[in-house]
This record gives structure tokens, C-alpha cells and sequence, in this order.
């Protein structure tokens, strides 16, 4: 299984931040969002594998934690 987390603005749309997939068939961050979405990820939508930033093509594998998030602005 991979563990699938959504933060702010992603958790309200998806109407939950967390959910599990079956690892079979999935190999990067991208088979992981396409599994889930018709629609592409989103340009500014930031993502992480085992709480380390990571990229679309980055591999991801059976127990892994990938999260989705918005960019963090502040001041």
C-alpha cells in the first residue's frame, strides 16, 4: 500500500486528507496522481515522498508516503 496525503486547499477538494492505494502498477509520484485524478496535477501543487520533497518522475514504491500540497505563502 502507499499512503496518500492531501494538505489545505487539496484536503477541502478532495473532501479528505488521507487516503491508501495499491502499490501494483505504480512506479512514480505521477502513476500515483493519475491513479486518483482524470485531471493533470496542477503546476504549483508541491509534492513529497517519506516527508522529502520530490518531482513528478520521482519513484515511489510499496509503504512510501506521498503527499500533495499547495505552496506556503506568508509574510
Amino acid at each position: 500500500m502507499i499512503t496518500i496525503r492531501y494538505f489545505a486547499s487539496l484536503r477541502e477538494q478532495h473532501g479528505k486528507a488521507e487516503e491508501q492505494i495499491e502499490s501494483a502498477g505504480i512506479h512514480t509520484v505521477e502513476d500515483v496522481w493519475k491513479k486518483l485524478h482524470s485531471k493533470a496535477l496542477p503546476d504549483n501543487v508541491l509534492v513529497a515522498v517519506n516527508q522529502s520533497y520530490a518531482a513528478l518522475d520521482s519513484p515511489v514504491k510499496t509503504g512510501d508516503e506521498v503527499a500533495f500540497f499547495p505552496p506556503v505563502t506568508g509574510g
